[in-house]
């Protein structure tokens, strides 16, 4: 009969921990149950035995963490659920229920307290380590999708993944990219700053700010190229105004492969603006369309190179100061007092070489024809990047 009293009172005891599991899940706002598992029964277990949670329990606990972040439930209901598990079960504990003094109660309340912070340390561990997990899943993906995006690869998915990422890839789209002295990698500190600072202006998903090729790159709906000023002004504020940067801005295009054809013109136009050192920071791909034209028979340009420059080698002091003033009197328009003021020399030096040029090519500034095979030659030297007495195209 004592027996039986015994195995009743227990099962009671039993009854009464397996609803604890519930109730905290009240406590903790609704955080699922299923959560608790073994948790409440080993606390009881510590409470009599004096013993800490050993690592086969511990590991139990980490496994909790993971699976809570993988069902997207937050950490501190995790937390919340075990710590009011932990309160609500202490009365109901065989340690302390038993316990024949004070003494008694305290040493099963130290252990019962040891044991629950190592279980909430394991299952915060758990947690952490699956959303680092994630984090780099997720960045992964990014990265695969953006170089997909940029190389125009697997064109056929990629508006499926598109759209997880917020982009519309059945529109149009603009591709802005950032060339600086320093190269932009992916999650370094401009990089971050800039996504972050646009995205909070812009409050928008439909926006991409990514790297590739050492190159800062937005992407935009066509419908928004308004954003490209704002992007520039964030990038002015993490490179610096003082800093050397540019920007070259490709046309609208529609399509899953039009946001490559768009980034190919930004980094063209960049490119170019870096080898004619055109002046300002945002050049955009529609008004570089005449280089374009040149650089289609590069053969031809290296020839016309050739022929119209290589007199200049003969001059005394050297064909660099005359190759200068030609390049900054195209460039102010052929004003010869503009040109003097940018080369911070006299408008006398400024003629006395223009006359030089004529005299040992036989091209004159002041012929039309002429002036526009000394100009298109002197782009061409840039473009090519070859030197005035280059005899073919590489």
């Amino acid at each position: 009969m004592a027996r039986t009293r015994r195995t009743s009172a227990r099962d009671d005891r039993s009854d009464l921990l397996a609803g604890i599991a519930e109730r905290a899940s009240r406590d903790a706002h609704g955080v699922p149950a299923d959560l608790i598992g073994e948790y409440v029964t080993d606390l009881d277990e510590v409470s009599a035995t004096r013993e800490s949670f050993g690592a086969d329990r511990l590991r139990v606990r980490h496994d909790v963490g993971s699976r809570a972040a993988e069902r997207g439930i937050p950490l501190r209901g995790v937390i919340d659920l075990h710590l009011s598990a932990t309160w609500l079960a202490w009365p109901l504990l065989t340690g302390v229920r038993g316990a024949g003094d004070a003494d008694a109660v305290r040493a099963a309340g130290e252990a019962v307290l040891r044991a629950a912070d190592a279980a909430v340390m394991a299952v915060t561990e758990g947690y952490e380590k699956a959303q680092r997990w994630s984090v780099r899943q997720e960045e992964s993906f990014r990265r695969e999708f953006v170089d997909d995006l940029l190389d125009g690869r697997n064109l056929g998915r990629l508006a499926e993944r598109a759209e997880r990422f917020g982009l519309r890839l059945a529109g149009s789209n603009v591709v802005a990219v950032v060339r600086a002295a320093e190269p932009v990698v992916d999650g370094g500190e401009v990089a971050r700053a800039v996504e972050a600072s646009l995205h909070l202006r812009l409050d928008s998903r439909d926006v991409l700010v990514t790297t590739k090729s050492d190159l800062l790159v937005c992407v935009v709906p066509g419908t928004m190229v308004a954003v490209i000023d704002e992007f520039v002004r964030q990038v002015t504020g993490a490179l610096g105004a003082g800093a050397a940067w540019s920007v070259g801005v490709g046309r609208a295009q529609s399509g899953p492969g039009g946001v490559v054809r768009s980034f190919e013109q930004a980094r063209y136009a960049v490119d170019i603006a870096g080898r004619l050192e055109l002046p300002g920071r945002q050049h955009r791909a529609e008004d570089l369309l005449v280089y374009q034209v040149l650089l289609r028979d590069s053969a031809a340009l290296a020839d016309l190179v050739s022929v119209v420059l290589e007199p200049l080698r003969g001059a005394r002091g050297g064909e660099q100061p005359l190759l200068d003033t030609l390049s900054a009197y195209f460039a102010c328009g052929q004003v010869a007092t503009a040109c003097a003021r940018e080369l911070h020399v006299g408008v006398r030096t400024v003629t006395y070489r223009l006359h030089r040029v004529k005299e040992l090519t036989g091209y004159s500034v002041d012929d039309p024809s002429q002036a526009l095979s000394l100009h298109v030659a002197v782009l061409g030297a840039k473009l090519l990047g070859l030197p005035a007495d280059a005899e073919q195209a590489p």
